[in-house]
């Protein structure tokens, strides 16, 4: 579920075009410019500036006969050509199947997404128990290990952002703030996390990084497993080797 968070760097004619963008989106067919206008809750006036600009930009259509505004592919094309999380999906899949593979496990790969995390590529494993976390799945930062490790190797400025976007973090006093703030740099002289999943009691979350603190693409490998699930033939420590192994994979292939 979408919540609109209180922006203090907020551009209001930003905002208008992002908001005519999202919702030509979501409607999935052309509209006059009064429908938008309605659809937004602004007036048409409001926004025919907005909805102009993005006409000339190539961002929208406008049909000369009816007037209606449509998307055009200009927002496909562009995502398609900087998209880092195809090009860590193609880089992952591989080695990420194999890991699924030796420890029996399923694991999953997570990603910054409008201040969440995103599971962006599963490998499943096929053995009897195993927890699956579902492609797409966002959760908030304060509730997910691999969250909490993509916050701690995020550089300063974008975490003072994700903390005030969190609604758990965001409520904190400066001495929690402070206390949080050493928790994160703790992470990342770690170079992972291993706790108690935020969520599910009786199952153990293990997350690596994949990529360097403060660059500009991060992403955590986790595996979450049910405590009954560790063997002696794939026990804590095991299992963090060969998640280690496989991150700094990734990672090499990523830099190359």
């Amino acid at each position: 579920m979408n919540t609109k968070v209180k922006n203090k760097y907020a551009v209001p004619a930003l905002d208008k075009g992002l908001d005519i963008l999202e919702y030509l989106a979501h409607k999935g067919s052309a509209c006059s410019q009064s429908e938008i206008a309605a659809g937004l809750n602004r007036s048409a006036n409001e926004i025919y500036r907005v909805l102009v600009g993005l006409d000339s930009r190539g961002y929208l259509i406008r049909d000369e006969f009816s007037g209606r505004y449509s998307l055009s592919l200009k927002l496909y094309n562009l995502s398609r050509s900087i998209s880092p999380i195809d090009q860590v999906r193609q880089c992952a899949i591989p080695y990420m199947e194999d890991l699924a593979v030796s420890l029996g496990q399923s694991c999953y790969l997570t990603m910054l997404y409008q201040s969440q995390a995103m599971t962006v590529v599963q490998a499943r494993s096929h053995s009897a128990m195993h927890l699956s976390i579902a492609e797409g799945s966002l959760f908030t930062l304060s509730k997910s290990t691999a969250g909490q490790l993509l916050l701690a190797y995020s550089n300063e400025d974008v975490r003072s952002m994700l903390i005030e976007h969190d609604i758990s973090y965001s409520k904190l006093k400066p001495k929690g703030l402070n206390l949080l703030r050493q928790e994160l740099d703790d992470i990342v002289a770690d170079s992972q996390l291993v706790q108690s999943n935020p969520l599910i009691s009786g199952v153990d979350d293990f997350s690596v990084p994949i990529g360097q603190p403060n660059a500009k693409l991060i992403a955590a490998l986790s595996i979450s497993s049910f405590d009954a699930a560790l063997t002696s033939r794939v026990n804590k420590h095991a299992m963090l080797v060969e998640l280690k192994s496989t991150a700094t994979k990734i990672t090499s292939l990523l830099n190359t």
